[in-house]
């Protein structure tokens, strides 16, 4: 760096700024220079190659050294950015982004080293060892537990069950039609109650906790921004070139140190306009277009496992394109994880929306957000039962998500599944004080096809984890399996039956017919009457509930609606119980941006890095040299 200052590239300002930079974070005062976008690559590249000796290589020209390769972890080669590899004329080498900061036991290596790209890195390594990683995001669960994968949605013995039972109900009905019409309707209502009070103990269990972990800002100023580790953010984008501006800001924006964070875009391969539009939006070095090969299943976490296998950061989260967090959301993790016990393996932060008063749907949306965050959640894990995560801003311990396996490239829930799964392993799960907003769904349409997925992964999710349901009790214990059958498969029955019976009542009350008397008692249906209106009753009392945490009152009066909102449910998920039988792995695509209302830097503080970076850029002298 200092041959760039002696010739008058980088001028004394941003050269002491750099250095206060390096100190406070602690890292190579030459990286910044790229970190901050302040001089082209091809000036980088040509000034670290003359300072410190070290070739540049030219990445087309090498292969990849598998002898080497394999001598050391693969995650050893992602920490320090570098790669084994065999040159066009056959000699082995080192190649790093950073050469000269080499973890000691690659830095003594006996190997000459070269100076590569970033950006290349992540090519390169997607060239030589992608086939192998898209292999292992697909089967890699499916080959280590067969059982606890959703890609067989019906096992055998799951269908000699269904068959069984649909055999004794036909001839039950043969023989006795009226006495097994009504044993039936008496035990789906009974399941049915027993939904509804469960749903209603965990609102009002978790009305009288708040589990979020809290963080003040003292302790945030507190932090030793050079020990931060390294943070590793995944966000799957399929065909939203749109948005990628966006995405790319909010990033950056984050006030986690810019040089510590690793920036993983997943983009799938074909989806040309995407690719180009992240290329085209000028990312910092750190942040990378990670390209997934095209196969089936084209899941979100099929994608999310590929990306697993680049990450270099001791944390990792997921952010959706469109996603909003608050600035200082990474902090308050790091800080949260100090706090709790080892056996935490994700941290969620709250889920809210900016255009929630956009419409009706916006503000039914925005109502059932809060209760799941400021009540279910609270009352789950009070009363210690399995914890289904969110589909974004869950914030894991790295190491800890690969022994789980990852993610379920085949369930198309698969944040819920895993939350399964760790309880399983005996893990837990917390949230802490921060909030990330959204778009909320405003078209029907749309809001169908998004929950009808989300449905369906619960679906899936109850089939895979009662195929052993004598293990899994002994795993998490009674009390959580009994709550895990009447939360992961109360919720689609809930919704399937509560359809069918306001349909059945519908038609009843309008033709007054004496039909149904023929199959049901009066008193059943009396009963199954009653239940209705104390389920729905109960969805009204908890939604209505669900304003005061967050002192959001104006609400209030919709919750009033919400009957008409369970309909919709209803339709999703009968939606969700069609494409389950006949494709279940369909990833039914929600698309965004299609809110009038904007946000309005919800949350944001922006990046130190970035704000000086203004300021700095408003005063040099760059003399003809590119940023970026």
């Amino acid at each position: 760096m200092n041959d760039l200052f002696e010739r008058g590239i980088i001028d004394a300002s941003v050269r002491s700024y750099l250095e206060k930079q390096s100190e406070k974070w602690q890292v190579p005062a030459h990286t910044l220079l790229r970190t901050f976008q302040l001089i082209s690559p091809e000036v980088y590249v040509e000034n670290y190659s003359r300072v410190y000796g070290v070739p540049r290589i030219i990445a087309d020209e090498i292969e990849w050294n598998s002898d080497l390769g394999d001598k050391f972890p693969w995650l050893v080669w992602v920490r320090n950015l570098a790669l084994p590899v065999i040159t066009a004329d056959g000699r082995e080498m080192i190649v790093s982004v950073d050469p000269v900061s080499l973890e000691e036991q690659l830095r003594n290596v006996r190997l000459p080293k070269g100076l590569i790209l970033e950006e290349e890195w992540v090519e390169l390594a997607g060239k030589f060892r992608g086939k192998e990683f898209l292999e292992l995001a697909i089967n890699g669960l499916w080959r280590s537990d067969p059982q606890r994968s959703a890609r067989i949605t019906f096992t055998r013995g799951q269908l000699a069950t269904f068959w069984g039972m649909g055999s004794v109900i036909l001839i039950g009905i043969a023989i006795s039609p009226v006495f097994t019409l009504t044993f039936l309707n008496g035990v789906v209502n009974f399941f049915y109650f027993l939904c509804t009070v469960f749903k209603t103990l965990l609102v009002l269990v978790g009305s009288t906790r708040n589990i979020s972990q809290k963080v003040s800002r003292a302790e945030i100023e507190q932090l030793n921004s050079g020990m931060l580790p390294k943070y590793t953010i995944l966000v799957p984008v399929y065909k939203e070139p749109e948005v990628i501006p966006h995405l790319v800001e909010h990033l950056k924006n984050l006030s986690y140190p810019l040089s510590k964070l690793d920036v993983k875009v997943l983009l799938e391969e074909g989806d040309v306009e995407t690719i180009r539009a992240f290329r085209e939006s000028n990312p910092p070095p750190n942040f990378h277009a990670l390209v997934v090969p095209n196969a089936q299943p084209k899941t979100k976490p099929k994608a999310c496992n590929y990306g697993l296998y680049f990450a270099a950061g001791e944390y990792l989260t997921i952010y959706d394109a469109e996603d909003l967090p608050e600035a200082d959301q990474l902090e308050k993790v790091v800080i949260a994880f100090q706090k709790l016990p080892r056996n935490v393996v994700c941290i969620q932060a709250c889920l809210n929306y900016f255009n929630w008063r956009e419409n009706l749907l916006t503000r039914m949306f925005t109502l059932e957000y809060s209760m799941w965050f400021d009540y279910n959640l609270p009352g789950m894990e009070s009363l210690k039962i399995p914890i289904p995560l969110g589909g974004t801003s869950n914030h894991f311990k790295t190491q800890m998500l690969r022994e789980l396996g990852g993610w379920d490239p085949f369930n198309v829930t698969e944040d819920a599944d895993l939350g399964v799964r760790a309880s399983a392993r005996g893990l837990s799960v917390a949230t802490v004080d921060s909030t990330t907003y959204e778009e909320a769904n405003c078209r029907v349409g749309n809001w169908i096809r998004q929950r009808s997925r989300w449905i369906k992964g619960y679906m899936q999710t109850f089939l895979v984890h009662t195929r052993r349901p004598v293990e899994l009790i002994r795993t998490i214990g009674v009390r959580a399996f009994i709550g895990f059958v009447l939360f992961i498969g109360g919720t689609p029955f809930i919704f399937l039956m509560n359809f069918l019976l306001w349909i059945v009542l519908g038609i009843w009350f309008v033709t007054k017919t004496d039909l149904l008397e023929a199959f049901f008692p009066r008193w059943l249906i009396v009963l199954a009457f009653v239940n209705l209106l104390f389920g729905n009753f109960m969805a009204i009392y908890t939604c209505i509930l669900a304003v005061f945490r967050r002192r959001n009152y104006e609400l209030t009066v919709y919750g009033l609606l919400n009957p008409f909102y369970w309909l919709l449910h209803g339709v999703a998920a009968y939606k969700a119980l069609w494409q389950l039988i006949v494709k279940p792995f369909y990833w039914e695509k929600t698309v965004h941006g299609l809110s009038q209302m904007k946000p309005a830097g919800v949350g944001i503080v922006g990046n130190e890095g970035f704000k000086r970076k203004v300021s700095i850029e408003a005063s040099r002298d760059v003399r003809g040299i590119g940023v970026g």
